[in-house]
């Protein structure tokens, strides 16, 4: 995990920022909302901000703080994740049996860890500054992805209630899809994976070669009015265009739309988290499982691309640098995929950051030669290696300064209330120097 480079001041600002940013995600939440668990895979809120305090506390205060001792002793059983080398853990499936503490004390929790961080870093010297930066700075980055969480979680809580609360976040004005048209790649041996300065996960690294043969991408992602194109033809409805596992998934769940979509006297509607609105027919399809975006890619003749061939696209097409890029990400707070902007700018592809996480075909595995960081940070991402795949790109929900190129996101192939779209691929021919 490459970092860059702190001083007490930037990294103290960085993490009020940070932290501040939780807070305001939450504050439109009532108490009664942040503790709700509305399926086994959603986390309430305050769990959220819990748990990223937990992180500093148990990776930074434990190990750095004169005479440290921790907030309250049961939290440390509480609000660990998935860190096994640490203890047992509470069962995540039960979080939102724990009323208490509640979201006020969580709080409480969150100032009392705030406070002795900011302490502590004024108080290290510069050495053990540059030693622990990358733990604290890792700490930013894992709060952000579950600031991301945060929102999806709460969109799930929220989706559940008749009332149809809303959240905040702006509702487009209903469009048709504009054509979607092909970018010729010409492949070859590529390098694919995180290098220079700058913060990235270990399950970025190393970067490395990989041999892509020409192939075109789609320019832009698929639309609902698009998908519904699909449904219409029986896409749910015929087993030739899916997995094995997929179809199993399709009978037994009962699958026949995206997951928040609902139909009512023959009119589809879109849970959002400003609301539950008519399908708008030129926003990107959202909320699909790999089973869902790999079938609608068979019936479209198409396929999904490769992580590795979706990010040399990105690159190839001068994108490598998410913060100039720009996108629909959520601090412009629409907190819902947008249409593409129009065709024929400065790039070729469109919604390359944010609107959707998008589906590869590739599954997640290791990079040739990675191996995980020692001691309990070693879990973080290297565990998990098995039985997902890999999206990339960012959504609608990702916070600014998250998003990246190399960045792979992983779900369960069925996982369908992650902010998760698709983007075609196929073969092609390598361009033409005129």
């Amino acid at each position: 995990m490459t970092t860059t480079q702190w001083d007490a001041t930037s990294l103290t600002t960085r993490f009020q920022e940070v932290r501040a940013h939780t807070e305001r995600l939450a504050s439109p939440l009532s108490p009664e909302d942040q503790t709700v668990q509305s399926m086994p895979d959603v986390s309430p809120t305050k769990w959220h901000r819990a748990h990223v305090t937990w992180f500093f506390e148990t990776f930074v205060l434990s190990e750095h703080e004169q005479n440290f001792s921790p907030f309250q002793e049961k939290y440390w059983f509480l609000f660990n994740s998935y860190y096994e080398s640490l203890g047992p853990r509470y069962a995540r499936p039960d979080r939102g049996l724990v009323t208490r503490p509640g979201a006020h004390d969580v709080g409480e929790y969150r100032g009392n860890v705030d406070a002795r961080m900011l302490d502590l870093v004024a108080g290290l010297d510069d050495g053990t500054l540059h030693k622990l930066a990358a733990t604290i700075e890792l700490g930013f980055h894992h709060e952000q992805q579950h600031q991301e969480l945060l929102l999806m979680d709460i969109k799930h809580v929220l989706s559940r209630n008749p009332l149809e609360p809303v959240y905040g976040g702006t509702r487009p004005q209903t469009c048709a899809p504009d054509a979607m048209t092909f970018v010729d790649v010409e492949g070859g041996l590529v390098e694919v994976g995180h290098e220079g300065d700058g913060f990235s996960f270990d399950n970025e690294l190393p970067r490395h070669r990989q041999w892509l043969e020409p192939y075109r991408i789609a320019d832009r992602l698929v639309t609902n009015g698009e998908w519904l194109e699909f449904m219409a033809d029986g896409g749910y409805e015929r087993p030739e265009f899916w997995l094995s596992d997929g179809w199993g998934r399709v009978k037994a769940d009962g699958w026949r739309a995206p997951f928040y979509w609902t139909q009512h006297d023959g009119v589809w509607l879109e849970h959002t988290l400003h609301g539950t609105w008519p399908v708008n027919p030129g926003l990107p399809v959202a909320h699909v499982s790999f089973y869902e975006a790999e079938a609608y890619a068979t019936w479209a003749g198409k396929r999904l691309p490769t992580e590795g061939e979706w990010e040399h696209a990105v690159v190839a097409d001068g994108q490598a640098d998410a913060a100039h890029s720009g996108g629909n990400l959520a601090d412009l707070e629409h907190f819902h995929p947008a249409p593409a902007a129009p065709a024929g700018g400065e790039h070729r592809l469109r919604q390359v950051y944010g609107d959707c996480w998008e589906w590869t075909s590739s599954a997640y595995h290791a990079y040739p030669g990675f191996h995980p960081p020692e001691g309990a940070i070693g879990e973080y991402n290297g565990k998990f290696m098995s039985g997902q795949m890999v999206l990339r790109g960012g959504c609608a929900l990702t916070p600014p300064g998250h998003a990246r190129a190399t960045y792979r996101n992983f779900f369960p192939h069925g996982a369908r209330w992650a902010l998760s779209g698709v983007r075609l691929a196929d073969g092609g021919a390598p361009r033409v120097a005129a």
